[in-house]
């Protein structure tokens, strides 16, 4: 195990697979594998949204995302027209976290609702 793994900081899409490796990986790693590089839309408390590829998870549920993109209204009257601005690498904490939309497949969009029917 490495230090990142037990420190409980979040590990690249390299040491998640070293993870899973272990005897009875749980069945969100595997899921959660499936959506590495892919494109993800995370919405917070304060009302932005980033738009960036899924890079990885830790333990805590904290996400990072790389290339990602902020999206934030310039009013507080809805319609309202959005602002964004690049800011690369983002790590958004659990706690911020309101909603978490992945681009991908209609089976991995089943699968990961599954999972959530399991807790």
């Amino acid at each position: 195990m490495n230090t990142a793994q037990q420190d409980g900081t979040c590990s690249n899409h390299a040491e998640i697979s070293d993870s899973s490796e272990q005897k009875n990986p749980s069945p969100f790693v595997g899921h959660a594998k499936k959506l590495i590089h892919h494109r993800m839309l995370i919405g917070i408390k304060d009302g932005r949204f980033f738009l960036g590829s899924f890079y990885c998870m830790d333990k805590q549920g904290n996400i990072i995302l790389q290339d990602a993109v902020e999206y934030r209204s310039t009013r507080r009257t809805s319609p309202s027209p959005m602002e964004h601005r690049a800011v690369g690498l983002i790590l958004i904490p659990f706690s911020c976290r309101t909603s978490c939309h992945a681009d991908c497949s209609v089976e991995d969009q089943l699968s990961l609702l599954s999972l959530k029917d399991q807790n």
